[in-house]
């Protein structure tokens, strides 16, 4: 059999046992190195991030996340990052990597946002992050981000339901705002918001299931899409409709070639009215890989790399969007959590959209 853990790939040998006496049945296990992963996956091209944010505050640990991004229509420059600390709370970075912000919101996993939402009265940039402060009750924390000073206002918390909260992204058709929370166990609830009254309010209207321990996830609101990494078994496809149907289909597998266990994080960069891709983290071999949006199929694999900035490994979660974001990020701004930041906390590393184009011949 073959025993895995998170970060982990073991190769053990198969053991026999009795049970009339109910004897133990011990098994030795073997780390796989990351070399033989790297080197046993399909290739993968190279890219250098152009930044970095300031490590989180818990050190020593496996800390810093899922990062989304808020893009500044304005001033692209003065863009910002929300990044998960899971044992502490939220930060806020400027494109600078520079803390703007950091709010004590206790064990909070995964974060998305969005802009043009009501809340309050009043048009705003809602930010959700999957609350696991309590292992068997779901939450959804919800907070408002003022884009002028970079602050982060806690709004309060929504039902998530039974279960570990894990990981968390949104999405909106005509009937309204809706946050997928995806469970340890594979469960994905999705949950109806409404903020636009004093206290905010979620109802779950209906529930998706994978097999096994899910985390990333993102939503095409062009499509109507929800992607969801089952991080031992591969990527899926959901209808993201309330009416739709609930059966998943398969992207891709996590067959240790294209897309190496752990499947992590998910990101979706949007071309046209319905192409683009779909990327998602392969944690095991510390790559990305891009699915054709349209067709599902398979288009490539990059690496961040150690450059003048150090590269990404281990990355959980990942964001990405097109578009503007200052000369230093043409195309788009891609930013992943690096698992392994030298010396220092683990943080987030930026890398331009156009790098990643370049790079893999899109």
């Amino acid at each position: 059999m073959v025993t895995i853990s998170r970060n982990k790939y073991y190769s053990s040998m198969i053991c026999y046992c009795s049970f009339i006496a109910l004897s133990a049945c011990t098994t030795a296990q073997t780390e796989i190195p990351v070399a033989v992963r790297i080197a046993n996956a399909t290739p993968a091209v190279s890219v250098t991030a152009r930044g970095e944010t300031t490590p989180v505050g818990t050190t020593n640990a496996d800390a810093a996340d899922d990062p989304a991004i808020w893009s500044n229509p304005a001033d692209p420059a003065a863009s910002l990052i929300v990044g998960t600390d899971k044992k502490a709370g939220l930060y806020v970075y400027g494109l600078d990597g520079k803390v703007r912000d950091f709010l004590d919101a206790g064990r909070v996993n995964n974060v998305d946002l969005k802009d043009g939402v009501t809340i309050n009265g009043q048009r705003g940039i809602l930010v959700a992050a999957s609350d696991r402060n309590a292992v068997t009750s779901a939450k959804i924390a919800l907070f408002r981000l003022d884009p002028a000073t970079a602050k982060l206002t806690a709004l309060g918390t929504v039902d998530g339901g039974a279960g570990e909260a894990y990981g968390i992204c949104m999405g909106s058709d005509a009937a309204g705002l809706y946050a997928f929370i995806v469970l340890k166990d594979g469960t994905i609830n999705q949950v109806a918001l409404d903020t636009s009254g004093a206290t905010p309010t979620g109802r779950i209207v209906r529930t998706l299931k994978l097999g096994t321990q899910s985390e990333g996830c993102a939503v095409d609101d062009r499509t109507g899409r929800l992607y969801v990494a089952e991080e031992d078994v591969g990527l899926w496809r959901f209808d993201a409709r309330a009416t739709g149907p609930t059966t998943p289909v398969q992207i891709a597998a996590a067959d240790g070639k294209n897309l190496v266990m752990d499947a992590e994080g998910v990101a979706i960069a949007p071309m046209g009215e319905k192409d683009g891709y779909v990327l998602v983290s392969s944690q095991g071999d510390n790559a990305y890989v891009a699915y054709r949006l349209s067709d599902d199929a398979y288009v490539g694999r990059f690496r961040v790399v150690d450059g003048a900035i150090g590269g990404s490994e281990e990355t959980d979660g990942i964001d990405l969007m097109l578009g503007d974001f200052g000369p230093n990020y043409p195309g788009g701004l891609f930013v992943a959590q690096d698992g392994h930041n030298a010396a220092a906390a683990q943080n987030f590393k930026l890398v331009a959209w156009g790098d990643i184009v370049k790079a893999m011949g899109l």
